[in-house]
């Protein structure tokens, strides 16, 4: 009797111990609740193979990992153009991945409908997890779903100080110092140089644009410098209000200052049909000589010009950003917060291994494999800051992620504590390109977080929008269509009836809804 009684005792505190929440299993399980009953625990995890290499499943960084948490990632890979439609057939079908990258949008959206889990259930037993919601509000805002709950891990992309930044106008350094020009630091200055640049070469178009719109569109750059207002629809920096740019002052002076460059032939007559290699292939055979672009090009461009032309003093080198008198010369920075963040599916098998294991990846170990990879392998410490190896050249970022599957996207959850190691090793150059850029950077806008119907109208209304004023802005700066008092008129008035009136009140509605107003 007494060891039936023993056998009892035992049984009852082994089933006591066991319980667990709600048999999600227990807290205490691996290294960082990334096993199993001590098993190793594998997590399926949807990719898409980058052009700088493909994904691997012998990444040395994952290999660590394993080691560290007793999890295995099984990647699943599709190519680069289908992962959208990949995702949005898991979503529909409530079959994700047990990781995915999804919009916070998607998250907010398909969370609650049971697709993803409410990481938000989690907490008490992810410190790290806990520690960035209340480290960056704007995180948890925008990961948090209308029924509260948390769906998303976003991806960092910028310093919290609002510093860094992508974009600079670069131009040929070696064409205008043998021209004798001055880099400009107004419009006017800016026409005057593309003139001259037109006479010493007439066969050039000296300006050439990647693209009309988009971040390092024509129409945004010029726009930003003639109205202050970044894009169609963007927040006003001196108002934190949104505005609508074609609703603002200077924007018809912007159109008829594109026109007339591009009347002149001093803008290519390409500019807006242009693919990338068209872009690079103006720039790098000399038949363009100034654009907007990522700084980050600026280094590798030069080396691919001087072997394209056999030309060592080939060089692009950044000029001052520009813009009209009375308006505000500003670049936002990278946002702080990215629009996409990191999701576990709904019906993950071990949902408390799972929250585990993406707390210890959010945290500054797991954090560190993903965006720097391996001390004394893929980076360094110096003066007690990360600084990538430096044979991997001024392009890191290429041998980082096909070699080790670090700063890879769809995988990487802090892009700006690896854009941090990558500046911390940058050449004299291009420190003294961040340093000139420094006094226009301001802090990105925040992230806004919409309702269904705000979500619906935007859906409705932006695309057909968007399309418009591209297809009209182009046949203003062209010629196509003049640009006087009727036909500009008549341009604002279609894109009221396409809906901007609605989207502008719609975003400054959502933002003071998600932030409150100054």
């Amino acid at each position: 009797m007494a060891l039936m009684l023993s056998l009892l005792l035992i049984a009852g505190l082994a089933a006591g111990c066991s319980g667990g929440k709600d048999n999600k299993g227990t807290a205490e399980e691996g290294a960082e609740g990334g096993t199993e009953g001590g098993k190793p625990v594998t997590f399926s995890w949807l990719v898409y193979d980058r052009t700088e290499g493909k994904v691997r499943d012998d990444w040395e960084i994952f290999k660590e990992i394993e080691a560290k948490t007793g999890v295995k990632i099984d990647f699943q890979v599709v190519g680069q153009e289908g992962i959208e439609e990949k995702k949005q057939i898991m979503i529909a079908t409530n079959s994700v991945t047990d990781f995915i990258q999804v919009s916070t949008q998607e998250g907010r959206e398909h969370g609650p409908e049971n697709v993803f889990l409410n990481l938000g259930e989690y907490l008490d037993i992810a410190p790290n997890l806990k520690a960035f919601y209340d480290s960056y509000p704007e995180a948890k805002a925008v990961a948090t779903g209308p029924d509260g709950g948390i769906y998303t891990v976003p991806v960092l992309e910028g310093d919290p100080e609002g510093k860094g930044f992508n974009f600079v106008w670069m131009a040929r350094k070696d064409v205008l110092e043998e021209a004798g020009i001055k880099p400009p630091a107004t419009l006017d200055e800016f026409y005057q140089m593309l003139k001259t640049l037109k006479e010493k070469f007439p066969d050039s178009y000296p300006l050439t644009a990647n693209s009309p719109i988009g971040d390092t569109g024509l129409y945004t750059v010029f726009g930003r410098a003639f109205t202050g207002i970044q894009g169609f629809f963007n927040l006003d920096p001196e108002t934190d209000e949104y505005a609508f740019a074609p609703y603002r002052d200077g924007y018809r002076e912007a159109l008829e200052y594109l026109n007339r460059l591009y009347a002149e032939k001093l803008l290519d007559p390409e500019y807006s049909l242009l693919t990338g290699a068209q872009w690079e292939e103006r720039i790098l055979s000399g038949k363009s000589f100034l654009s907007y672009f990522w700084k980050a090009d600026i280094a590798p461009l030069t080396e691919k010009g001087r072997t394209a032309s056999g030309n060592e003093n080939f060089e692009l080198d950044a000029i001052p950003q520009f813009a009209a008198e009375g308006i505000r010369n500003y670049q936002y920075s990278r946002p702080l917060v990215g629009g996409v963040g990191r999701a576990i599916s709904a019906k993950v098998k071990d949902k408390e291994a799972a929250v585990k294991f993406l707390d210890y990846l959010v945290g500054d170990e797991g954090s560190d494999y993903l965006s720097l990879g391996i001390l004394g392998k893929t980076y360094t410490i110096e003066d007690g800051k990360p600084v990538f190896m430096k044979e991997f050249g001024s392009s890191p970022y290429v041998p980082l992620r096909r070699d080790y599957g670090v700063w890879y996207d769809h995988i990487s959850l802090n892009n700006a504590k690896a854009r941090a190691a990558w500046e911390n090793g940058l050449d004299e150059k291009s420190k003294a390109i961040n340093a000139s850029y420094e006094p226009y950077i301001i802090p990105a806008p925040k992230a806004i977080v919409k309702t269904e119907e705000e979500m619906e109208l935007e859906k409705s209304r932006l695309n057909n929008l968007n399309k418009y004023l591209e297809q009209q802005i182009t046949e203003f700066v062209t010629g196509k269509t003049p640009i006087n008092d009727e036909t500009y008129q008549r341009f604002l008035d279609q894109a009221k009836k396409l809906g901007a009136d609605d989207l502008l009140n719609m975003y400054n509605t959502a933002y003071k809804r998600t932030y409150g107003s100054k």
